[in-house]
């Protein structure tokens, strides 16, 4: 008997991002469907970037967590339509990405404080962070620089 999706999708939360391992793909939001077609556990996946080069890990690291969990036929189908967006990350991944270092991604385009002393005398240092999903700013307040989620 297959699991039920529900227990499938608590065991995809503990899914890490390989990119930012405090938050899990559900979280993230990119874990877009689950389904099961006969015996075969279909998973949509929409990458946060069209070129993420996390996509193909992201992808294993499912398959490799569900099949240790006992499902054997896995089909993971990336879903590029709509395209994903930070309104898909849950208010706890936002939570968790603060608690972790990053800001998260907010409306104005720019982070709403600095995750480590939260002042919000900040600036733009670049357009590109430590990955392509993020920019790099600055406190003015501890120096300290930081990544943020852009969004999108």
């Amino acid at each position: 008997m297959n699991p039920d999706l529900d227990q499938i999708w608590q065991w995809l939360a503990t899914v890490p991002d390989p990119e930012i391992p405090v938050i899990s793909v559900v979280d993230l939001g990119i874990v877009r469907g689950v389904a099961w077609q006969g015996d075969t556990l279909e998973i949509s996946v929409t990458p946060t970037y069209s070129g993420c080069p996390a996509t193909t890990v992201i992808s294993a690291d499912i398959t490799t967590a569900l099949r240790q969990k006992g499902v054997d036929h896995i089909t993971i189908k990336q879903q590029l339509s709509p395209p994903w967006t930070t309104d898909w990350l849950s208010d706890t991944g936002r939570e968790k990405l603060q608690k972790y270092g990053i800001a998260p991604p907010q409306a104005s385009g720019r982070p709403k404080n600095c995750p480590q002393c939260h002042s919000i005398d900040l600036e733009k240092i670049s357009q590109f962070g430590s990955t392509p999903c993020k920019a790099l700013w600055r406190c003015k307040a501890c120096l300290e620089p930081f990544d943020y989620f852009k969004c999108h």
